[in-house]
């Protein structure tokens, strides 16, 4: 099966629970002095209902391993996983694979057998040394990814789109993993504008636009990271489709916008889902508020260089 299909029948909408009572957290305050990778796993894959193969599970490390401090981050690159060590955390919480597929681990093998001999060695021997270091550092990854893409009002989409001014008031078409917000009508150059101005904050430095860019527009299409491709969404007719680096292929989806005219922004797969990122560290501080619980924050994750 592949990828996106795959993650659009993993994770089903997840619904935000109601508080408990005054003082108490919406997910409810259970006895964590002791608490473990486990744990922790177990509490983040209840958010919402999730198939048996879901990627969402401890991906290295010991299950067992005590919590002193909880990281999160996008994607745990060795730098960041460094990092986390330095600053004392021993649990690491992230979006995207620590082993460079989808499946961590256990796609490993396959997904190298289609490349050269020479790939397949340096990719295997750069596998190995990260999860040595990880190991030989007590670092324990949990991977939180379908549970997110889903989680209702506080995933993926939801903080996305909180994060450019929008509120669940402004939403005119939705279905999982998809929001449609509406806006003062404009032309969707000043959209555009505004929409890069906004970006620098998480990093992005610009954007790439295909269509016409005197269109009226008065609604914009978000997705969530890998489910962001205009062509899965476009029956919820946004005005303006937001898609990331990841999906788009350039002589597809832009190639049409441009023919068309329907305006089609393209954006960093990171700059996409490190507010949802955020708001799971969110979650987890409320749920562990004893518990320091630190971001190590991404955003676009490139570098742009002008000449």
């Amino acid at each position: 099966m592949k990828r996106k299909d795959f993650i659009k029948v993993a994770a089903l909408s997840g619904t935000w629970l109601a508080s408990t009572g005054s003082g108490v957290s919406a997910y409810g305050r259970s006895n964590y002095s002791a608490l473990t990778a486990a744990d922790l796993q177990e509490f983040l894959t209840s958010l919402v209902p999730l198939k048996a193969d879901t990627v969402d599970k401890i991906i290295t490390g010991n299950p067992r391993t005590v919590i002193k401090k909880i990281g999160t981050c996008w994607l745990p690159y060795q730098e960041t996983c460094r990092k986390a060590v330095a600053e004392g955390v021993n649990v690491l919480v992230v979006h995207e694979p620590t082993f460079y597929t989808h499946r961590d681990l256990n796609e490993v093998p396959g997904f190298l057998k289609r490349n050269p001999e020479y790939t397949q060695r340096e990719y295997t021997a750069q596998i190995e040394n990260k999860k040595r270091w990880i190991n030989d550092n007590g670092l324990v990854i949990i991977r939180n990814h379908d549970t997110l893409d889903a989680l209702k009002d506080k995933g993926i989409p939801f903080a996305f789109g909180q994060f450019l001014g929008f509120s669940n008031k402004d939403i005119i078409a939705s279905r999982t993993y998809y929001n449609v917000y509406k806006f003062e009508k404009q032309p969707v150059s000043s959209f555009a504008a505004k929409l890069a101005g906004k970006l620098k904050e998480l990093g992005q430095p610009g954007l790439a636009f295909y269509g016409d860019p005197e269109r009226e527009v008065s609604s914009v299409g978000i997705g969530t990271g890998w489910i962001c491709d205009p062509m899965d969404y476009a029956d919820l007719k946004p005005d303006v489709f937001i898609a990331i680096d990841d999906v788009i292929k350039t002589h597809i989806q832009s190639v049409f916008a441009a023919d068309t005219g329907h305006p089609l922004i393209v954006i960093n797969h990171g700059t996409s889902e490190e507010m949802g990122m955020r708001s799971l560290n969110s979650i987890i501080k409320e749920k562990y508020p004893d518990i320091e619980v630190e971001h190590f924050p991404q955003g676009c994750t490139y570098r742009w260089y002008q000449g």
